[in-house]
């Protein structure tokens, strides 16, 4: 009887394993097709990802230069101030509040902030962090070379608007003609040499 069932038992598994049919190329190649597809599509999956997580980190990037509240009400009265002064004479070396040259305009308003810059335009080049033109805001610096100065900076202003699409913008500064607000684009006296930021937060 045990011999029986175990000859029983051999057959079915034979059976079983005869009944199991080859794997054709066509069905694998098939197969392979279906499986690069998938391979594709999560590549492609993993790509959008990848982009999105990107995107995500340059709005992250952008909020971390977004400026307080404090500092926006800061630069807003620092233009008001800045214009206060709109009018007075410009004065080779003079640091106001009677008169005024460039850095000396920049220096004097910003001091009643409490920020203490350079009264030289050319160093004050060189404090705060450098803005590109794309990116700057009310109350930047902008410099420019003047007539003295050759290809060196000679002259600088405060932003009071940008337009970050187009580059241009209305810059408030110690003229030869006094303390005025000009527009970038019709500004010819210098050419455009950078920009500093150093309200920062």
């Amino acid at each position: 009887m045990k011999i029986k069932r175990i000859v029983i038992s051999a057959l079915i598994l034979t059976c079983g394993f005869t009944a199991v049919p080859q794997t054709s190329k066509k069905a694998l190649s098939a197969h392979n097709k279906i499986h690069s597809e998938q391979l594709a599509n999560a590549k492609s999956r993993m790509d959008k990802n990848v982009i999105t997580n990107m995107l995500r980190e340059n709005i992250a990037k952008k909020e971390e230069h977004t400026i307080s509240e404090e500092s926006t009400k800061m630069i807003s009265d620092l233009l008001s101030e800045a214009h206060r002064y709109i009018g007075r004479p410009y004065v080779h070396g003079a640091k106001g509040p009677k008169a005024f040259d460039c850095s000396g305009f920049t220096s004097y308003v910003y001091r009643q902030f409490g920020y203490t810059i350079s009264p030289s335009s050319r160093a004050q080049y060189t404090e705060g962090t450098n803005v590109e033109r794309n990116d700057l805001r009310k109350g930047d610096l902008v410099f420019f070379t003047s007539r003295r100065s050759g290809k060196n900076v000679g002259h600088v202003g405060i932003v009071v608007s940008a337009d970050n699409e187009s580059g241009d913008f209305k810059f408030i500064h110690a003229s030869v003609k006094g303390v005025k607000v000009s527009d970038f684009e019709g500004y010819y006296l210098g050419r455009y040499v950078g920009a500093r930021r150093i309200i920062t937060e």
